[in-house]
């Protein structure tokens, strides 16, 4: 940040605090979420819905969010995001009930839904293409240390506190980010008045809000159930609705015109592919640890800290390496690094030392941070500054779209092959897992290779500062 002004930095300091606060709170509840379930009397189905239902909502928001990034100043985007997220979170905070509860994660997930879009597209202003990689990467420390810090800081925090604690220790800093906010935060960019697309609102909400729901319920492998075929195929039918509404309409929510770069368009297909193998096989480790192996959450959640740190604090060279070598070098280099970690973990035993899949995940995470925010940086840096909303918004609704995907798709491999090899050959419940993790994680090394090969169609990069 040597290369920015006083201005700018306040600016991304306090857009980069907003963003680790809304991520954070996406992973607090899973380890609390027994805690919930005890005091309001309800079923882990219903539980669930406190990640699930912020995710939902979190990703429904971020087709609008594109429209607000052009039509309001960043200065009141980013307070009102910020004050919705802080009442959603003094609500989840004092719930006297579960409906309460799950309101205020409802409120919460709005306000959060506009804090990634909107710090891309800040971020694609203030620096010069040569200077994005670095500036993404360290948007990516706060991205992946959240989701790392988050489960241990939530197992700490309901182990010796009340579970409101996860809402109520956090708002103070969602406050004073609030308040920072209020007296350094400048506008960057250009104010458009654009008119509402309602429709489009309606369509998108309505399509998105479907798949994200339709692959959610897929997560225990039943895509026979109404509850999956249904969501989904609505999902897709009013999806397509949404995008040929948009390409006809004079004004669209989103203008799919990014697509017409051959760059973003093709880093978008690596991420979607990308997305499917990340996710899905981020849940096959935990089932290995503790379901075959039968060791503690504890344990699991150790064997995963290397690689989630790794991740986390590796972002930002990640970011300088692209600067200096660009996508075409760096994302083979990590396929193949992600390719390698995913096949240890592809082999291991039922008496295989703990040590092995905490290094095969290391590794794999350590090929996926050489891709990530390449690929990203690759596909804004593709796109003139007049598009960078429409192709913020896009790219992150495709990832969270392929990101539920990939996990109810290698779920549904795992549990159909643990499935068969327990009727089949009559083989232990603990056997018939491990083979069906094995069979995921082979599955996702495929991908990555698909992914590897789609690196070959990157052109050499262009800079774009229109």
């Amino acid at each position: 940040m040597s290369s920015l002004g006083k201005r700018e930095r306040h600016v991304l300091i306090i857009l980069v605090a907003g963003v680790f606060l809304g991520f954070l709170n996406q992973t607090l509840m899973n380890t609390a979420l027994p805690n919930v379930m005890r005091e309001f009397n309800i079923t882990t189905t219903l539980g669930q819905w406190l990640t699930n239902g912020y995710m939902l909502v979190n990703g429904v928001m971020v087709p609008l969010t594109a429209f607000l990034i052009q039509r309001l100043k960043t200065r009141t985007l980013y307070l009102g995001a910020m004050l919705i997220f802080a009442v959603g979170t003094l609500i989840s905070g004092f719930a006297p009930n579960y409906l309460v509860l799950i309101s205020g994660r409802m409120v919460q997930a709005i306000g959060a839904g506009v804090f990634g879009p909107l710090l891309n597209v800040i971020v694609m202003n203030l620096f010069a293409s040569d200077k994005r990689g670095a500036a993404l990467g360290i948007i990516g420390l706060a991205l992946n240390f959240a989701p790392t810090i988050g489960p241990t800081l939530s197992g700490f925090i309901v182990t010796n506190l009340s579970w409101r604690w996860l809402f109520l220790g956090v708002a103070p800093l969602i406050i004073l980010d609030l308040i920072l906010a209020a007296i350094f935060l400048t506008n960057v960019g250009e104010q458009k008045f654009l008119k509402f697309n309602f429709l489009g609102v309606i369509l998108s909400s309505i399509g998105l809000g479907s798949l994200l729901y339709g692959f959610s319920n897929a997560g225990n492998g039943h895509w026979s159930s109404p509850n999956v075929w249904g969501f989904v195929l609505v999902g897709l039918i009013v999806t397509t609705l949404f995008v040929f509404q948009q390409i006809y309409s004079s004004k669209p929510l989103l203008t799919f015109k990014v697509f017409m770069y051959h760059n973003f368009w093709v880093s978008t297909l690596i991420n979607v592919v990308l997305m499917t193998a990340l996710y899905g096989g981020a849940l096959m480790l935990p089932l290995y640890m503790q379901t075959v192996r039968g060791q503690s959450a504890l344990i699991s959640g150790l064997v995963l800290m290397p690689g989630a740190l790794v991740t986390a604090f590796l972002s930002p060279t990640s970011g300088k390496l692209y600067d200096q070598y660009g996508a075409r070098v760096l994302a083979p280099i990590g396929m193949v690094l992600t390719f390698l970690g995913t096949v240890v973990l592809a082999t291991m035993s039922l008496h295989t030392p703990i040590w092995v899949p905490a290094v095969g995940q290391l590794v794999r995470n350590l090929g996926l941070v050489l891709v990530l925010m390449p690929i990203q940086a690759e596909a804004f840096n593709a796109v003139p500054l007049h598009l960078m909303p429409d192709a913020s918004a896009m790219y992150t609704t495709v990832r969270q779209v392929a990101a539920s995907f990939g996990t109810a798709a290698l779920i549904t491999v795992y549990s159909l092959i643990s499935l068969k090899q327990v009727h089949a050959k009559h083989t232990g419940l603990q056997l018939a897992d491990l083979q069906g993790i094995h069979i995921a994680y082979w599955v996702a090394a495929g991908i990555v290779v698909v992914s590897g090969l789609l690196t070959l169609l990157l052109h050499h990069r262009e800079d774009m500062d229109i």
